[in-house]
């Protein structure tokens, strides 16, 4: 299998002459907006940067397992931007920015995409996800590949979130004793360590946002169709989107600017041109002022501190002028969520079959899901020391996309989680989004009870629709982070976005966590 690039390599292979200066003095905790800011002063440039998180790196990532692969184009990419900059280019709030990927995601840097498994150690495509064209194309620079959930969290029901084979257990920078939740567990840990400016993660259900709340970031789901899933491994074409995790809701929006957009090899894109805004434009401090927001009381009295902080949030909401108005049940309850499951390993059979028939075959031996399940049970060792693989198995047991079971079960999950759900109670309540505390603190790391999820009601409906959810950092409970979580209906990006960066702004609630390094 091919060896992965490590951070302790690509410095190595830099040599002495291009030995990494220290890192800034705060590049710990910096937006990228304040980057940005840094290097028009002329205190940093995009190498010193993007070195600064090298170096960064090195030091805090071993007990963390954040990154499975450092870019060694990374320092090349940088001087781009740099020389780009000093020629008087036009540059965007991206350029130089060092990102991470999550590793189930193609870039055309020498990096495999692995999705944490051993099956795809050597899945080096040499193609960017349109996703990721779209980024590049806007100045990043890509880091490194970031840990995640093996196969996204869709191989067993009692696994363990932010494990990987390839990559390790990723571990909550607040306290690594406890879990960064997942799957794009090694995403949100890069971010929150200052290991990398932003990141960009995938979410089927709670992916993005469960990780960004236990570590103290911003994390938006898009609409599905808003961003292209193309070249990212797939579990579900109902529910799959990539979006992205950072410091503050202006970063957040100016990745999504990027990121939007129609691409003709994903059909639920068809929209997207049409849709996409420049979302950083529309964010103004007083844009809750005489909205009305409906207040998910069924999502939330599961924890005692986090109820505190959902509380001290609302208060602060209604300060910036919003009407808040409580909401005591979602509509059926959660019968969308009974009918999930099947969906979801009915898409995975099919996505990923598709997925690995189109990979290299001198690269990725496992043609099929089917092969996968046999190379797990050849490599149990390896690949199973923690859990098994029974959704792996259900899931090759299903029908197919044509199955008019799976079909009634998709059908009928996104009405009653969509239509006659979200929107039926934005109509019902005379509302124009919802907030409810995204989920409790992060648990502890547990390889024998497993994960542990305390709350996590915000976010479900939003998932099964194919709404958008974003979640804000609401505060500690206890040293640990907890985030607010604002849904609203599809294509509510910019709105969602706009509410949540009035909240961020009034209640200043993010708090870093306290690394060794600093």
């Amino acid at each position: 299998m091919r060896r992965l690039l490590t951070l302790a390599a690509i410095l190595a292979l830099a040599g002495p002459a291009a030995a990494m200066p220290p890192p800034l003095p705060d590049v710990a905790d910096r937006s990228m907006t304040q980057l940005q800011a840094n290097v028009a002063a002329g205190e940093a440039g995009y190498e010193t940067l993007t070195s600064a998180y090298i170096v960064r790196a090195k030091q805090l990532d071993p007990g963390l397992r954040a990154i499975i692969a450092v870019n060694p184009d990374a320092l090349t990419q940088a001087r781009a931007a740099d020389t780009a900059r000093k020629a008087g280019g036009v540059l965007g709030p991206l350029t130089g920015m060092a990102i991470v990927i999550k590793d189930n995601i193609e870039t055309l840097d020498p990096m495999a995409t692995t999705a944490g498994s051993l099956a795809l150690a050597d899945n080096v495509t040499g193609r960017d996800a349109p996703a990721i064209a779209r980024l590049r194309a806007a100045g990043v620079v890509i880091l490194g590949k970031a840990n995640l959930s093996e196969w996204a969290n869709i191989r067993s029901s009692d696994s363990l979130s932010g494990w990987s084979a390839v990559g390790g257990q990723a571990r909550n920078p607040y306290d690594p004793a406890r879990s960064p939740c997942g799957s794009s567990a090694g995403s949100a840990v890069a971010v929150a360590a200052g290991l990398a400016a932003a990141a960009v993660g995938t979410e089927t259900d709670g992916s993005v946002t469960c990780p960004a709340a236990v570590n103290g970031l911003v994390g938006l789901k898009p609409t599905v169709g808003l961003v292209s899933r193309t070249f990212i491994v797939p579990i579900s074409a109902s529910q799959d989107t990539a979006g992205p995790m950072t410091r503050t809701v202006r970063d957040t929006a100016d990745m999504l600017t990027v990121m939007a957009g129609s691409d003709p090899a994903d059909p639920a894109t068809a929209e997207a041109d049409a849709r996409k805004l420049d979302y950083a434009a529309a964010l103004r401090p007083d844009a809750l002022k005489g909205v009305r927001i409906g207040v998910m009381r069924y999502a939330a009295g599961f924890q005692p501190g986090t109820d505190v902080a959902f509380e001290t949030a609302l208060k602060v909401l209604k300060a910036q002028g919003a009407e808040l108005v409580e909401i005591a049940d979602f509509p059926n309850g959660d019968a969308f969520g009974e009918k999930e499951l099947a969906v979801l390993l009915t898409e995975l059979k099919a996505g990923l079959n598709a997925y690995l028939a189109a990979t290299d075959p001198a690269r990725v031996k496992t043609r099929t899901l089917a092969e996968v399940i046999a190379f797990n049970t050849a490599h149990a060792d390896q690949e199973m020391p923690l859990f098994g693989q029974e959704l792996f198995e259900q899931a090759e047991k299903t029908k197919g996309l044509a199955d008019p079971a799976y079909l009634k079960g998709r059908d009928a999950a996104k009405r009653l989680a969509g239509p006659e759900g979200i929107d039926a109670l934005l109509a019902e309540y005379k509302v124009t989004a919802l907030v409810g505390p995204t989920l409790g603190p992060a648990w502890l790391i547990d390889p024998v009870l497993k994960d542990r999820y305390i709350g996590g009601g915000a976010g479900n409906a939003a998932a099964v629709a194919g709404y958008p959810h974003l979640t804000v950092p609401m505060g500690l409970v206890q040293g640990l982070p907890v985030g607010l979580s604002f849904v609203g209906p599809k294509w509510s990006e910019a709105r969602l976005l706009g509410y949540g960066y009035a909240y961020e702004q009034a209640a200043k609630a993010r708090r870093a966590p306290v690394m060794a390094a600093d």
